[in-house]
């Protein structure tokens, strides 16, 4: 996983996360299934406080941002086809956690 800080202080104070195979865990609170989230085109995803201090997925719903997930476009191989063969639809790759991007703001302690 790529991890950028957004504000300079972030690094020392940040939510604490966990990487669980395709899972990211906010604060041993919020769980978000990453592969489930993939799609064809790229998903950005806002992991929020909300005005009661609970995570919450979602800019509109928070009140102050904690974090941002982007994974990319799902990608697909296509199985190779010999001359005259029907072709095969192409087969969805399992996500690469190392491309996926978490972008950690600093957080009031």
């Amino acid at each position: 996983m790529i991890i950028e800080y957004k504000t300079p202080e972030a690094e020392e104070n940040h939510i604490p996360y966990e990487v669980s195979g395709k899972k990211v865990i906010f604060d041993d609170d919020l769980s978000i299934n990453l592969s489930k989230r993939e799609k064809d085109d790229p998903v950005h995803i806002d992991v929020c406080f909300d005005e009661d201090g609970e995570l919450c997925i979602g800019a509109a719903a928070g009140w102050a941002y904690v974090a941002e997930i982007d994974i990319p476009a799902r990608e697909y191989e296509y199985p190779e086809v010999e001359e005259g063969e029907e072709p095969e639809p192409p087969v969805p790759v399992p996500l690469d956690m190392d491309k996926v991007k978490l972008t950690l703001w600093a957080v009031a302690e």
